[in-house]
C-alpha cells in the first residue's frame, strides 16, 4: 500500500513536466518556503520543554504539530499549552501510526542516546524526515543503521549540532577553510558544567551516560570543524571526583587528538566543572570563541582584533530547525547529516578503547 506522502510525491513528479511546459498550470507551482513543515517531538524532557518547543514558536519554516511521550500528564499539559489535536499525540507504543498522519513531516528524537537509533529508524520507516539530538547514537553501527534506514525510506536525517548553524561558529569554520590565519597548528576545546543530579540517565552507562557522550561531543565536533580534518589517533583519560555518583561512567574525560600533518587537539569535557572555550592556533595568528557552545551569547575574537559577536534574532534551536526545514522543502542537503554524527561516534568509541587500554589508539 502506498502512503499519502509517497502518493503526493509521485503525483507531483508526474505533473512536473506538464506544469513547467504548460503555462495554464504554472499557478500551481508554489514556492516551498510558503509551506511550514509539521514537527513532532519525541521525548518531552528539559530540552524539548524549555528549548525546542519555545524555539518552534519562533521558526518560519516549521512548527510544532505533535508529540510522542510516555507520560499522560505531560501529554495533557502540552495539548493545552500548544493547542495540539488528540490525533497528533502519540505514546511510544503508538508512534508507528504517525505514518498515516499528513500533519507530521518531521520527527525530532530528543531521548537518551541509547534510544536514538531505535526511534530514528521507526521515524524513517514511518516515512518521516528525522532530526536527532546529539550524540547521534551509542555505536558507529547504530549510526550507520540510522543512515541506511533514512536512505531506504527516502527521508532526510539531520543531527542536532546547533552550533554549526550559529554565525560566529560558521565564521571560524570559514577562517579554517580559507586559511585566513594560515594553516591550523593546534586546537584546544573544553566543555562542561557541574551536573548536580544523582539519579539521571547521564549517570547510567546503558542509557548513554557519561561526560563523553553528552558534553564531550561538543569539543570533539569543534576539533573536527575547526581543523576541517578527521583525527587519526587519540589518547584519553577518564576520571571522577564523585565516585558515589559516577561509578558506572566517567565524570570527566580528557582526550588528545592527532590529525594528519602533525595537527593536534587538546580536549576536555566534564560533569564536574564549568568550561566553555575553543581556541584555534594557526601559523599566522589565532581565533577563539568563549563561550563556544552556550545556548546564547557565543562570541570570540581573532589575533588581529576582529570581534566575533554576531547575534541571532532568535534562539539557536530556531535557526537550526529552520535551516533543516528549508533543506527538506527545497530538497537540498542538510547542514549536519547523519554521516557527521557517525564520524564523531567513531572517535568516541576510540576514546573509550584508549581509556580501557591505557594507551594511544588509532582511529580508522
Amino acid at each position: 500500500m502506498i502512503n499519502r506522502r509517497k502518493f503526493l510525491g509521485q503525483s507531483l513528479a508526474g505533473m512536473s513536466g506538464l506544469a513547467l511546459s504548460t503555462s495554464a498550470f504554472s499557478n500551481i507551482i508554489i514556492p516551498a518556503q510558503n509551506r511550514k513543515l509539521g514537527v513532532a517531538l519525541v521525548g518531552l524532557g528539559y530540552y524539548s520543554t524549555d528549548l525546542l518547543a519555545p524555539a518552534l514558536q519562533q521558526t518560519e519554516h516549521c512548527e510544532l504539530r505533535g508529540i510522542v511521550t510516555g507520560t499522560p500528564a505531560k501529554a495533557e499539559r502540552w495539548k493545552a499549552q500548544y493547542n495540539l489535536p488528540d490525533k497528533n499525540i502519540y505514546n511510544y507504543e503508538t508512534m508507528d501510526e504517525v505514518a498515516n498522519n499528513p500533519d507530521i513531516d518531521v520527527i525530532y528524537i530528543v531521548l537518551p542516546p541509547s534510544m536514538h537509533a531505535e526511534y530514528s529508524i521507526k521515524a524513517a520507516e514511518a516515512g518521516k524526515h528525522v532530526w536527532c539530538e546529539k550524540p547521534m547514537a551509542m555505536t558507529e553501527e547504530e549510526c550507520q543503521n540510522m543512515i541506511d534506514a533514512c536512505n531506504k525510506n527516502k527521508t532526510k536525517l539531520s543531527i542536532g549540532y546547533r552550533v554549526q548553524h550559529e554565525p560566529n561558529t560558521q565564521q571560524i569554520i570559514q577562517f579554517t577553510k580559507n586559511k585566513t590565519y594560515g594553516k591550523v597548528e593546534d586546537v584546544s576545546a573544553a566543555a562542561g558544567y557541574r551536573e548536580g543530579r544523582t539519579d539521571h540517565w547521564k549517570q547510567k552507562k546503558a542509557m548513554g551516560g557519561g561526560a563523553m557522550y553528552d558534553m564531550g561531543v561538543y569539543p570533539l565536533n569543534a576539533a573536527r570543524y575547526s581543523t576541517q580534518m578527521e583525527p587519526i589517533a587519540v589518547t584519553a583519560r577518564a576520571s571522577t571526583t564523585r565516585p558515589e555518583i559516577y561509578h558506572e561512567v566517567e565524570e570527566t574525560m580528557e582526550f588528545d587528538l592527532e590529525f594528519p600533518g602533525g595537527v593536534t587537539a587538546d580536549c576536555i569535557t566534564s560533569f564536574g566543572k564549568s568550561m566553555n572555550s575553543l581556541m584555534v592556533n594557526c601559523s599566522k595568528g589565532w581565533y577563539k570563541l568563549e563561550p563556544f557552545q552556550a545556548y546564547n551569547g557565543i562570541q570570540g575574537e581573532t589575533s588581529d582584533g576582529k570581534k566575533l559577536n554576531e547575534k541571532l534574532p532568535n534562539m539557536q534551536q530556531a535557526k537550526q530547525m529552520d535551516d533543516d526545514a528549508l533543506a527538506i522543502l527545497n530538497n537540498k542537503p542538510v547542514l549536519v547529516p547523519g554521516e557527521e554524527g557517525l564520524k564523531d561516534i567513531r572517535v568516541v568509541e576510540a576514546i573509550y578503547r584508549s581509556v580501557e587500554q591505557n594507551d594511544k589508539v588509532a582511529i580508522s
